[in-house]
């Protein structure tokens, strides 16, 4: 939910009766005042030409800029990719792009991979999955080096930078990762739920979720493969909100986030 009117979207709290099959049962809130980010210095990548991004969100404004998921100051300071909203970019409005996504062999640490959907209805929840593996061809279809689909539909870039070879400024030995804002200036109020992250893996859409009578939900995330760097975080524990549940122990650490900011509402909430 939440790209333009998205004929899937996910129906709110109040519909109730036990529609969805799996439960996700609490989200995390990022404030743009506090900057508050979780954030985890990862290891040697298990295969540093593929990952999968998995997650639901939910925005109370659309911010001007806001980094979700970065390496070191990504956007912010030009030293890391990231995935970031941007209120203009292109000719285009309020749009979420892949920026600085680059290979050893191939993509620019200054270019973005976005498409043209406009994120403008924060009335619900919008699952967004990326799976990129630079040894796959071109840049267009569901077998491409970098794909993205939104809540279970495949959305095209209008522009794009392609990675070729290792990725070298993403999912990097030594190097501080954050979600939901980053540690510069990049900051935004959202919020987060079923935060995956599979390193060294191209996972398809169809693994975090399914279509039921037209409407995308979640699905169980069990017997996923997450490699060194792979995380789940559920939020799930208010005094650990960085905690992760895929068995790897790469727990993240909390900035400016109390137990407060375990937040009810849920892409199932109310079901």
């Amino acid at each position: 939910m939440g790209i333009l009117q998205n004929e899937n979207a996910i129906p709110s709290a109040s519909s109730g009766g036990g529609f969805y099959d799996y439960q996700i049962e609490q989200s995390a809130r990022f404030d743009a005042s506090a900057s508050s980010r979780l954030y985890r210095t990862f290891g040697t990548s298990s295969d540093a030409t593929k990952m999968t991004i998995s997650w639901w969100m939910k925005y109370d404004i659309i911010p001007a800029y806001q980094q979700i998921f970065s390496k070191a100051g990504g956007y912010g300071a030009g030293n890391g990719a990231s995935i970031t909203f941007e209120d203009s970019l292109g000719g285009y409005s309020d749009v979420m792009t892949l920026y600085g996504m680059a290979g050893s062999s191939g993509g620019s640490t200054g270019a973005n991979t976005y498409p043209a959907n406009a994120f403008r209805d924060i009335s619900g929840w919008t699952h967004c999955h990326y799976k990129m593996d630079t040894s796959k061809s071109g840049m267009t279809g569901n077998n491409a080096k970098v794909v993205l689909h939104i809540n279970g539909v495949n959305t095209p870039f209008v522009s794009t930078n392609e990675p070729s070879g290792n990725f070298n400024n993403f999912n990097t030995n030594g190097d501080e990762h954050s979600i939901g804002n980053g540690n510069g200036n990049t900051q935004g109020n959202i919020y987060l739920a079923e935060f995956i992250f599979l390193d060294g893996q191209y996972e398809d859409y169809t693994s975090f979720g399914s279509f039921k009578n037209g409407v995308w939900t979640p699905d169980s995330p069990s017997g996923l493969t997450f490699g060194t760097n792979g995380f789940h975080l559920k939020f799930e524990n208010s005094g650990d909100l960085g905690n992760d549940s895929s068995g790897n122990n790469n727990d993240f650490t909390a900035n400016n986030m109390g137990a407060d900011h375990q937040v009810l509402d849920s892409p199932t909430f109310g079901s």
